[in-house]
């Protein structure tokens, strides 16, 4: 790791107090980026994460996907994570505290709201960020995209009926113009590009081209992480000011919930021997969250001004530094996986004569 990559923590701990500033500052910027979007996904983060995504895309084959099936246990671990374990812990959490541990600090009615957005993000594992978590760990591209895919597909039929079930709500209505644009604008469209580039750097005979500009763009990557946490703490500059006890509340059982879940995840990989490169992404996508679908549900049945659209900010802004500190845990502890991997289990990355890979 270079320079720049070994003081990522420090560069993300600037980029958090420069947006936090700017948004001070210039709040007329901030709310005219924010006005960009589609179907309440901005579009000018979209494009920052297309960078943080785009390098590990590339490394996509698509004649292993259908591979992927042979080696399960990473694919029942998470979904075991994200829909029988994940929506329940987070649900017990905020119950926890707002109901006891925060009762006498904050009147009921908000502590309900705050209850309820901790729910929307607890029943919604992550669609687009992972990619980037999966890329700092060296995660199997395959693997991750497997992982990403079928869990969307899940939440298109899960999320209401659990969410309805925690929450107490009959009749939730999913915002499908959220959920459709998520896929679309963070799945399908850099898979597309990553895999038109493969194609052509691999037309040209150079079976290394892929591996070097994947190399390449590695800086522009963190780059694109670091502009995003200062749109992310820029948008909600006045909100960490105005309301900084609210927000750390809040932050309280979010970050008990995501350590704990990564512990859960990344303990049972361990225990069930799964490889490096599967286990980092599988305890990932249950650790982070598909803010952009929280968020919506949490303005739609609630109100922009809302106790439970305020936690799902919330839960976006602890995201980046507390999944940048389980992607440094896992780098330094990948030694506790096996080295050689089972045959029968990792024949997705056999080397390729037809890709060199």
């Amino acid at each position: 790791m270079g320079l720049f990559e070994r003081f990522l923590t420090v560069w993300v701990a600037g980029a958090i107090l420069a947006g936090v500033g700017l948004g001070l500052l210039v709040p007329d910027a901030f709310e005219e980026i924010a006005a960009i979007e589609v179907a309440q996904v901005n579009l000018v983060v979209a494009v920052l994460i297309w960078l943080m995504i785009y390098p590990m895309m590339l490394k996509v084959e698509p004649d292993c996907l259908r591979d992927v099936g042979r080696r399960p246990k990473g694919l029942a671990l998470t979904l075991t994570i994200n829909w029988l374990v994940k929506p329940f812990t987070m649900a017990g959490l905020a119950f926890f505290f707002f109901r006891f541990v925060f009762a006498d600090l904050v009147p009921a009615a908000e502590a309900e709201e705050y209850i309820a957005g901790m729910i929307l993000l607890g029943v919604a594992p992550c669609t687009a960020m992972v990619f980037v978590w999966s890329q700092l760990t060296n995660g199997n591209a395959n693997y991750t995209l497997a992982q990403v895919s079928i869990n969307d597909l899940i939440l298109v039929f899960a999320y209401a009926p659990i969410a309805g079930l925690l929450l107490g709500v009959t009749g939730l209505t999913v915002p499908w113009g959220t959920l459709i644009a998520s896929v679309m604008i963070f799945v399908v469209v850099p898979l597309g590009a990553g895999l038109f580039t493969r194609s052509s750097l691999l037309r040209r005979g150079d079976p290394g081209a892929v591996e070097n500009l994947a190399g390449r763009l590695k800086a522009t990557s963190v780059i694109g992480l670091l502009l995003t946490v200062v749109l992310l703490f820029g948008f909600q500059a006045e909100t960490i000011v105005d309301q900084p006890s609210r927000v750390l509340m809040i932050a309280v059982p979010l970050l008990i919930q995501s350590y704990g879940i990564f512990a859960i995840g990344y303990g049972a990989a361990r225990a069930i021997k799964l490889p490096f490169d599967v286990a980092a992404p599988a305890a990932m996508i249950g650790t982070s969250n598909f803010f952009e679908l929280a968020v919506a549900v949490a303005i739609s049945l609630y109100g922009l001004g809302s106790g439970a659209a305020l936690a799902t900010v919330v839960g976006v802004l602890i995201e980046v530094p507390v999944m940048l500190s389980l992607v440094s845990f896992a780098n330094r502890t990948k030694g506790w996986f096996p080295d050689q991997r089972d045959a029968s289990e990792l024949q997705l990355d056999a080397p390729s004569p037809a890709t060199g890979n």
